[in-house]
């Protein structure tokens, strides 16, 4: 099966995937209200944004760990993902933002006073606002993830601007962090996976820098 094959089967089946996570809180938002189950627990706002939190802090992880995974194991095909799993991290902590001023402060009903109350908010409650500067630093990759974007910009620039997405990753765990108040292992979990990520990028653009001075130095003693 060659590359086009692939990617026209796999990518709509991933696509789609993704797509899950919202799918399951529909799911359970619709089961609760009409069969009385308790799938999102006794506070499911709190729940339901918790979960779409979660799910663009995974995508995000995602998105770092292709690249690597796809040197590591020589199929180069993973990075063909690298921009629809960012777009999702981008979707999901759009949307997590959107539950809780729609909902938890009550947009539906009164837009101003939810969008006064989310300032506040973003002012005094520190965890917020550090989820805040991450969402607004994610908003430059989202806008240039297209390869349209890609030339304007720039191979060199485009890969510095996207190196964002590192100090975005370790913010979005910061927020995780001061949003909890016990059982701290998952954050904990997630920095270590993308402090290990970083660490990967660094030990490779270390070897390439090596390599590089080794012919550069090479070719002037030649």
């Amino acid at each position: 099966m060659n590359t086009k094959t692939q990617r026209r089967i796999f990518k709509p089946l991933v696509f789609v995937a993704s797509l899950g996570p919202l799918a399951w809180i529909v799911w359970a938002i619709y089961s609760d209200s009409v069969f009385g189950t308790h799938i999102l627990g006794v506070d499911p706002i709190m729940n339901i944004n918790r979960e779409l939190g979660d799910w663009a802090l995974i995508f995000i992880v995602i998105t770092l760990a292709l690249r690597p995974a796809a040197e590591l194991t020589k199929f180069r095909e993973f990075t063909a993902y690298r921009r629809m799993m960012g777009l999702y991290a981008f979707f999901y902590a759009v949307t997590h933002v959107a539950t809780y001023v729609m909902i938890d402060l009550e947009g539906i009903y009164s837009l101003s006073r939810a969008g006064s109350l989310f300032v506040d908010d973003i002012i005094k409650r520190k965890f917020i606002t550090v989820g805040i500067i991450a969402l607004i630093l994610l908003i430059p990759l989202a806008i240039t993830s297209t390869k349209g974007m890609v030339k304007r910009l720039g191979g060199r620039a485009w890969q510095r601007l996207h190196w964002l997405v590192y100090p975005i990753s370790l913010l979005v765990v910061f927020h995780f962090y001061m949003m909890i108040r016990a059982d701290f292992s998952r954050p904990i979990i997630y920095g270590a996976i993308i402090v290990a990520l970083l660490a990967y990028r660094y030990w490779v653009k270390w070897q390439r820098d090596n390599k590089r001075k080794a012919r550069a130095s090479a070719a002037k003693t030649a």
